[in-house]
């Protein structure tokens, strides 16, 4: 189903399924095919085509037709104007920074955010680049009003954080960068658009990384970011079309697969993680447990009022005990799998450690070593065991 002027009225599960799915003109197929070319037939006088053009099909690298059809579902899904896909979510991040900024320019970024952004902004732009950046606990609106600069270009935030699952204001945020005529984008991949959509909120932009639950089978890469035709198009051009990002057809399709089942996943990860959490606070060997769903997470009333109809299927908690047995821990674990990522049909579960370089930015409970667990789809009685057993083992 092509967009349409009625669209909107659809539920978010119904634009799962139908935005950006056609029958096939070719085969008459009621799913979109794999279309591998990397080149598209031309025009009879091809001498006024723009050879970086993204408007019609020419080369796979300036849009191919399955990133398009992708493209076309997840700006419905994030109540977005227009969407770019790319490579992976490290691209649709690199791409949206490098697009944006210049020498000179000041960016806010959130301190607890996934390791690329700290790493681009932290390192990368402020020393390859000379574009001056600010981290600050965007948890604290006060702190991110002080930090605003007349150079101040983007703000951007991530929430929940990852690894240790801050909540900020999406809202709050926006009404401050825009009174001061700055752009807000919001990395929003550890809820997925079924828990949280940032356009809706007030964001410029917003960031998903598709390998995680919006993809939800581990078996692809891509990154996305929705926003307003006007903001994307440089994007997509310096981005996609001029440093190559381009996503492959085949994860495009693989994404566009697994985005059909995501109002179904996220209920089940909402589901488990909640649970979950709640059997962790319990535990006498657990030292603390972080979940915005609880109702001692210090945001949580922010995560309720912008997160529904839940939290997420990622949450931290940390063992009373040494380093050998957090590492004991995730050994004697027979279900959960320790593996980085998230988002995936099952369980992932890393040990952050003690010696982690932006341990400095994390909450005083997270300095000696935690854990990062990505609750799967599992039945929600088999990981609590499997838990159980673990803690018991130690």
């Amino acid at each position: 189903m092509t967009k349409h002027n009625h669209e909107n009225e659809l539920g978010f599960s119904t634009r799962a399924i139908h935005v950006g799915n056609e029958i096939d003109s070719g085969t008459k197929a009621i799913r979109r095919p794999i279309t591998m070319a990397n080149s598209y037939q031309l025009p009879y006088d091809p001498t006024d085509l723009n050879w970086s053009g993204t408007s019609e099909m020419l080369y796979t690298r300036n849009g191919g037709c399955n990133q398009h059809y992708l493209q076309q579902k997840l700006a419905s899904l994030e109540s977005g104007e227009d969407c770019i896909v790319l490579a992976s979510g490290a691209a649709a991040l690199s791409g949206l920074f490098f697009s944006l900024l210049k020498s000179g320019d000041h960016v806010i970024f959130s301190s607890v955010t996934y390791v690329a952004v700290y790493r681009l902004l932290n390192e990368l732009f402020n020393n390859k680049f000379k574009v001056e950046t600010t981290i600050v606990d965007t948890s604290n609106i006060d702190a991110v009003r002080a930090a605003i600069r007349p150079e101040t270009k983007l703000i951007h935030i991530e929430t929940p954080g990852n690894p240790v699952l801050t909540i900020s204001d999406i809202r709050s945020i926006a009404e401050i960068a825009h009174r001061h005529n700055v752009l807000l984008s919001v990395d929003n991949t550890l809820a997925s658009p079924f828990n949280q959509r940032p356009i809706e909120l007030g964001a410029d932009f917003c960031i998903e990384s598709l390998t995680k639950y919006i993809n939800g089978h581990g078996d692809a890469m891509g990154g996305a970011i929705i926003g307003a035709t006007k903001l994307l198009e440089p994007i997509r051009q310096q981005a996609q079309v001029n440093l190559g990002a381009t996503i492959s057809p085949f994860n495009a399709w693989l994404i566009m697969r697994g985005v059909v089942t995501l109002p179904f996943r996220m209920k089940q990860h909402n589901e488990n993680a909640m649970k979950i959490a709640e059997f962790l606070t319990t535990q006498n060997r657990i030292r603390f447990v972080v979940y915005p769903g609880l109702r001692n997470h210090p945001q949580h009333k922010i995560a309720v009022s912008q997160m529904t109809p839940g939290f997420g299927g990622v949450l931290a908690f940390g063992l009373d005990a040494d380093h050998n047995a957090h590492n004991r821990f995730i050994a004697n674990l027979k279900i959960i799998t320790s593996a980085v990522s998230l988002g995936h049909d099952e369980s992932l579960i890393v040990f952050i450690g003690e010696n982690d370089e932006r341990q400095y930015l994390y909450p005083k409970e997270f300095h000696n070593g935690f854990f990062r667990f990505s609750t799967g789809l599992e039945d929600t009685k088999d990981l609590i065991n499997d838990l159980q057993q673990a803690i018991n083992s130690i």
